[in-house]
């Protein structure tokens, strides 16, 4: 099977789904939260059975997509993670759809929840064609196909102050991040005299000097890229977005979005780091946007009062923890070294883990609290001593303790650094200086919610209104996170 036919398959299933919604009008509209899901899972299944495009067939279709279009490298992982999140999401959707219900035109009814779910599906093409892209050309499309969808998604409470705030952001800025994207991709083309990230990488091997120019076309790529995964300086708006939107949403901008924005990140950057005479200044560009990353998204989390605003922040300084992997770029797998590409994918894998089981349990707090405040946290395991114990792993992990997922994520990071440093990269010490603090700061704000949750008074004696599907992804995330962390090997085999 042409593996364009994925995108092509989620693409129209989700289109099809809309106009279900808008001409039949289902009384329930679970029914088309599950019809997404057997979607998703339909292509999950088709990634087993994709193949690349033929460079050498006759047919016209064929040489189009082979322009445009890949799955090399470690494109079907992102794409099987992404639409992973995608299902998770639409799961947690349907914890969560009586508050997205209470603030549409019609509140405490489901008439106008309907088109949330297709509306996944469609952003989740975008970010599925992202990560297979080839040329700019097909990396702006895609990401404005994930863009615009994501403005519908963000404002989709339109009852909610917060969330028409939020939407009015991240309108203005993904506006600007467009902007300045197609104002790099002239820069380059003009420079290089093609979009293709194959033709950048041929014409960078016939230069024995840096384009100044080429240079200033890729500044400004990385700072759309920045957007796409919340990194400085390009982070302002994630906070007040992340609280703003839906849950749901929030969940799917922090996990798919930054997953597809860190593939793409690799796809482009890939010529400038693999050549020498470009490595220097791209590394550098790296390097200063991992630290300031780290330093602003940890430092900040830290007098965080709302959780959602402490998954913001913890957002970013995972995205500096990631653009490291990038700085200290490493192309070709060793003994005991990965790329940088494995580990960036590495880390992405557990991250999702262990964000998307805190999303579903932020949105049972809220449920039962009305509110998302730390102080809904307090006590709570003596409400959900399960829960609790999943959710003081699930935050270890995201802290780095060892045997855990994320622990070994932020070791892959480091020994990065340190092999660049060694390899004759002296600002790399610095990183790994801010690294330790970045890390010190997690470990703060992250263990601050677990002693809240086990020492605290509760605010009520009342259980959590936790589901079955909430209850089950928690401890089923708990459970991967600690395998992984004792045993992370399958998934580094998966990657390489």
């Amino acid at each position: 099977m042409p593996a364009y036919f994925l995108e092509i398959f989620t693409l129209t299933f989700g289109i099809l789904l809309l106009m279900y919604e808008a001409f039949v009008d289902p009384k329930s509209k679970s029914n088309i939260a599950v019809a997404c899901l057997i979607g998703l899972v339909a292509a999950y299944v088709m990634i087993f059975f994709c193949m690349s495009p033929d460079p050498g067939s006759d047919q016209a279709s064929w040489s189009f997509w082979t322009r445009f279009y890949t799955i090399e490298g470690n494109a079907l992982f992102y794409k099987g993670l992404i639409l992973i999140t995608a299902a998770s999401v639409i799961l947690l959707t349907i914890d969560y759809k009586k508050i997205l219900s209470r603030f549409t035109d019609t509140p405490d009814t489901e008439d106008n929840t309907g088109e949330f779910y297709p509306l996944i599906l469609i952003a989740t093409t975008g970010m599925m064609w992202m990560v297979s892209a080839k040329d700019l050309v097909s990396v702006f499309v895609a990401l404005e196909l994930t863009t615009i969808t994501f403005y519908i998604l963000v404002a989709y409470m339109r009852r909610n102050v917060g969330s028409l705030e939020a939407g009015v952001k991240y309108l203005i800025l993904g506006a600007l991040s467009t902007g300045i994207l197609v104002y790099g991709i002239a820069w380059v083309y003009g420079i290089a005299g093609t979009t293709s990230i194959a033709g950048i990488g041929e014409f960078l091997s016939t230069q024995d000097t840096p384009s100044y120019g080429l240079l200033f076309g890729l500044a400004l790529l990385l700072l759309s890229i920045g957007f796409k995964v919340g990194a400085a300086p390009m982070q302002l708006w994630i906070p007040d977005v992340y609280q703003g939107a839906p849950t749901p949403t929030t969940a799917f901008l922090s996990v798919a979005s930054k997953a597809s924005g860190f593939a793409i990140a690799v796809i482009i950057l890939t010529p400038f780091l693999e050549n020498d005479v470009t490595h220097g200044a791209a590394s550098m560009m790296l390097t200063v946007m991992a630290c300031l990353t780290l330093i602003i998204g940890n430092l900040s989390a830290i007098n965080q009062s709302n959780f959602k605003r402490l998954l913001a922040y913890s957002s970013i300084a995972h995205a500096g923890f990631i653009t490291i992997a990038l700085a200290a770029w490493n192309g070709t797998a060793t003994e005991g070294s990965p790329t940088s590409s494995s580990v960036i994918g590495f880390y992405l894998a557990t991250y999702m883990i262990m964000t998307m089981a805190a999303f579903f349990l932020l949105a049972a707090v809220r449920k039962t609290e009305g509110h998302e405040e730390l102080s809904a946290f307090n006590g709570l395991s003596k409400r959900a001593p399960v829960l609790t114990i999943c959710t003081t792993v699930l935050l270890a992990a995201m802290a780095g303790l060892p045997l855990t997922a994320g622990f070994w994520g932020k070791l892959f990071v480091v020994k990065m650094a340190v092999d660049a440093a060694q390899a004759g990269n002296p600002a790399m010490w610095w990183v790994i200086g801010i690294v330790f603090i970045a890390v010190g700061a997690g470990f703060y704000y992250y263990f601050k919610l677990i002693a809240a949750m086990y020492w605290n008074k509760p605010a009520s004696d009342k259980p959590l209104e936790a589901s079955h599907i909430t209850k089950a992804y928690l401890i089923t995330a708990a459970v991967v996170t600690l395998i992984l962390g004792i045993y992370p090997a399958p998934l580094m085999w998966l990657l390489q």
